[in-house]
């Protein structure tokens, strides 16, 4: 049971002190049967009011509201976490699930909603076709077929780490034939959803000691990836950069039904675009 630090610090400077408008942090991790938050501390300057709120699923939500003008912000988080997921886990998959394709109950496909829904357009059905050939047989084994579609994923499509912002499509991303950890997990979750499973991103930080996964860069880094939902088992974690299930590895800190909606900093100023000067993100990972 690692506890681990973790440093995340991000600061944006001004060509001039401009006026900032409300910031959206998601910084704060999710508690979980498998992680435990021991400390969490926020520290802004200038200094803000902060307003906490949960988000409709769940997200711990900080929005930073100042009242005076900088050139430049900084935005500091500071946690403890002690992690407890098991390295090999054994999910309890009920019977109904075990073989796909198999029913989602009316309750449970109600309160999917939109998760189990494919949220980019795919005209021809090239997603679609493209995760069939993960389909060995109907009916085939439910776990093995997610693990197969995430290894998939990982053999056919090259990691490449990718500063700027954004996430690229599930088809941009087969076309080019790479992407960042966060391209993959989009393109693994709309292609589960494809074939009538539940998905969730997931937003956080990778745990790596050994430094031998992908998406962690150097001392730690952000990272992405996708929860399907599976009854019995319920949320799975599922890292197609790292063709993992489970989160032994895993720190989540948001969850959501698009990439977008889990930015760690998200904010505004007024002024001319290029009154910024620069953006730097410094993550760092560490054992306590």
């Amino acid at each position: 049971m690692p506890t681990i630090t973790i440093a995340h610090t991000t600061i944006y400077r001004y060509r001039i002190a401009v006026i900032l408008g409300p910031h959206r942090l998601m910084l704060r991790p999710r508690e979980t049967r498998d992680l435990t938050l021991t400390t969490f501390d926020l520290e802004i300057a200038p200094t803000a009011r902060i307003d906490w709120s949960h988000d409709v699923a769940g997200n711990a939500i900080a929005v930073a509201n100042f009242d005076v003008t900088t050139d430049t912000l900084s935005i500091r988080s500071h946690t403890t976490v002690v992690l407890e997921a098991p390295d090999w886990p054994v999910f309890p998959i009920a019977g109904s699930a075990t073989s796909y394709p198999f029913l989602y109950s009316a309750e449970d496909w109600t309160d999917l909603g939109a998760l189990a829904a494919p949220q980019y357009q795919d005209d021809t059905g090239r997603l679609s076709n493209w995760v069939e050939q993960f389909v060995m047989r109907r009916p085939t084994d439910t776990l093995s077929l997610l693990k197969d579609v995430s290894n998939g994923t990982t053999a056919q499509i090259t990691y490449e780490i990718r500063e700027s912002e954004g996430t690229q499509g599930p088809l941009e991303t087969l076309d080019r034939g790479y992407g960042s950890c966060r391209d993959f997990a989009v393109l693994y979750a709309e292609a589960v959803r494809t074939l009538g499973f539940g998905a969730r991103l997931v937003s956080g930080y990778l745990y790596d000691p050994s430094d031998d996964r992908l998406g962690s860069a150097g001392s730690g880094s952000t990272h992405a990836w996708v929860e399907v939902f599976v009854p019995g088992a319920g949320w799975i974690p599922f890292d197609p950069t790292n063709m993992s299930v489970g989160s032994a590895n895993l720190i989540p800190v948001a969850v959501a039904r698009n990439i977008s909606q889990v930015a760690p900093v998200a904010g505004s100023y007024h002024g001319e675009d290029t009154n910024l000067l620069a953006m730097k993100v410094v993550v760092r990972v560490e054992d306590q």
